[in-house]
């Protein structure tokens, strides 16, 4: 199996070079990438054990694949795959493919990372090739997005990567148990950095301009896994380090009821769903025992939710509302929408039933109220006029039936969720937040200012992050 992950890991990489050999098999190549990991994935999810890989045993350089990571290599797979799929018709160049394989693989990297040295490098080189990606248009708004969004998330590397060294100078090792005997300055400037890179909480203000920005495609892979890379060692590192887990979760519930209420709001639908991924980034955080289901539940219905959103006649939901849309692409948004909103028979309901369940008491009102929150929110996709006439791009159907294909069969890995009770619960949530939307949001025009989002504004926030999560360290 150690043989089989080293395989699994490079595989992209190798076949992403292969890509500029051979540029006429770009696509098939990029998409074999993503299946080489989703059958990877189910292998995890199946395995009862989970495999450790020693790279550099002095440093304690490891690298840990078991069934959380399951979760996160699958998702990135299916997102890869319908992200491939949706281009597969258009002009993208061999360069783009290539740049789609280097983010999976530093993703693969980085979901399989256990130290803080591998994941550094797993997220650095994700972070370069979305900028790639996101620049890709090549006019000035977009490098602009792009070079923003390198520089932010560089910037917090670099505190992370100071806070590395204090780990290691404290306990020898840069696995991430050693943060069990890291100093409060430490842990502050890790999480900082991971906090950033995943766009959680107030740490997040830099995502809505750059996933709304990006290319329909781009988003997709952006909000659907990509930002998932700063999560998941979050997740891990609560797993392993008792001390750290709350922190965790009070950032989860803070990023949970931030970008829904921001969403609330929010009158373009790219920025809506980008706000919202900062909500559902959240849920994956508050309770970290269960947060791989969750990452795969988001990561499959923001992906569809974007491509969806690209191919709406407008982005502004007041000109949505007088242009009716194709039923075929409303009845595809009302699918995406009810599983975020946590519907039965859809994956959103068994990921939301899980957490709502192993939540702690002090954070279930705030959660439950985030729920009504996002089931308000996507009332504003549900409720849009239908019977337009849309066409959308050729790729666009079997990208989106991939995915909405995935929200149904993935029911599978939390069947116990069915049960009357839970059903009745999420009916009923979903209920409150369509009466709340019809008699109070339906009619607000509140235009929350943007003066947060703007580029020093970022940095200031960068600055103060680290001054919570020194104080919070430093009390536990």
């Amino acid at each position: 199996m150690n043989t089989l992950t080293i395989a699994w890991i490079t595989f992209p990489f190798f076949i992403g070079f292969i890509i500029y050999l051979v540029p006429k098999l770009d696509k098939y190549l990029a998409l074999l990438g993503a299946i080489v990991s989703a059958a990877f994935a189910f292998q995890l999810l199946a395995m009862p054990s989970a495999v450790t890989l020693e790279l550099l045993n002095n440093f304690s350089v490891t690298l840990l694949v078991d069934r959380l990571s399951g979760y996160f290599i699958l998702t990135n797979a299916l997102v890869t795959a319908a992200v491939v799929i949706y281009c597969w018709p258009t002009d993208k160049s061999a360069f783009f493919y290539a740049q789609i394989l280097m983010v999976h693989g530093s993703l693969n990297a980085a979901f399989a990372s256990t130290d803080f040295i591998s994941l550094y490098v797993g997220l650095e080189v994700s972070g370069i090739a979305a900028f790639l990606l996101i620049s890709y248009p090549r006019t000035d708004r977009s490098i602009w997005v792009a070079l923003r969004y390198l520089f932010i998330s560089n910037t917090a590397m670099l505190f992370y990567l100071i806070g590395a060294v204090l780990v290691y100078k404290a306990s020898y090792s840069f696995s991430f148990a050693g943060l069990a005997k890291a100093p409060p300055e430490a842990i502050a400037l890790i999480f900082m950095g991971l906090l950033v890179k995943g766009g959680v909480f107030v740490s997040g203000l830099w995502l809505p301009l750059t996933h709304s920005e990006a290319e329909t495609p781009v988003s997709a892979l952006l909000s659907g896994i990509v930002v998932k890379a700063g999560v998941y060692p979050l997740v891990r590192c609560a797993l392993m380090v008792e001390e750290v887990a709350p922190i965790v979760q009070i950032f989860g519930v803070g990023a949970a009821f931030m970008g829904v209420f921001y969403a609330l709001f929010e009158k373009d639908t790219k920025r809506m769903l980008a706000f919202s991924t900062i909500s559902q980034l959240g849920w994956i955080l508050a309770v970290p025992e269960v947060g791989g289901f969750y990452a795969l539940a988001h990561g499959l219905v923001k992906s569809a939710l974007f491509l969806i959103a690209g191919a709406l006649p407008s982005r502004n939901f007041q000109e949505l509302k007088q242009k009716p849309i194709d039923t075929r692409i409303w009845v595809a948004l009302v699918i995406a929408s009810l599983s975020i909103s946590g519907f039965p028979f859809l994956v959103g309901f068994g990921a939301k039933m899980l957490t709502v369940k192993n939540l702690l008491p002090w954070q279930t009102i705030a959660m439950n109220v985030a729920a009504v929150g996002t089931a308000i929110v996507f009332a504003k996709f549900i409720f849009l006029p239908r019977g337009g006439q849309t066409a959308a791009k050729p790729g666009f159907w079997p990208a989106v039936l991939l995915l909405l294909g995935a929200l149904i069969a993935a029911n599978a890995f939390y069947v116990e969720a069915y049960t009357l009770e839970n059903m009745l619960k999420a009916i009923a949530t979903i209920a409150v937040g369509w009466l709340a939307y019809f008699l109070i949001f339906q009619r607000t025009a509140i235009k929350l200012p943007r003066i947060l989002e703007e580029f020093d504004h970022l940095v200031g926030f960068m600055s103060l992050i680290p001054l919570i999560l020194f104080w919070m360290a430093l009390s536990k």
